[in-house]
């Protein structure tokens, strides 16, 4: 299960994920990510970036601000629908584990 950590209120760096197996090719797919707060409803859903197409194919989520605003362990996938209309989730297995970290907050000016 891969692990990902970033601090309250940062938009870097990118979640990026290789899609396994090598064989995954990306050509004329979207690709949705989406996470939640563990073991409840999705908090984002939303297009991901598609950063190589084959062997192997790379994903990434660009943190929009807000979306690292609240502290927990989060579950993220990556959802593909290839140009035939089929859908896979990645990782197939379990989820990505995405932590948010607190971070030290601001003084008042």
């Amino acid at each position: 299960m891969q692990k990902f950590i970033i601090k309250r209120g940062d938009t870097s760096p990118a979640l990026r994920f290789a899609l396994l197996p090598d064989s995954v090719s990306l050509a004329g797919a979207s690709v949705r990510f989406q996470m939640r707060l563990r073991g409840s409803g999705t908090l984002i859903d939303r297009p991901a970036e598609v950063e190589t197409v084959f062997a192997p194919a790379v994903v990434a989520h660009l943190w929009q601000p807000g979306e690292t605003d609240q502290v927990g362990r989060f579950e993220a996938e990556f959802r593909v629908t290839y140009m035939d209309g089929t859908v896979e989730t990645f990782p197939n297995l379990g989820f990505i584990e995405v932590f948010i970290t607190e971070d030290v907050p601001e003084l008042p000016s």
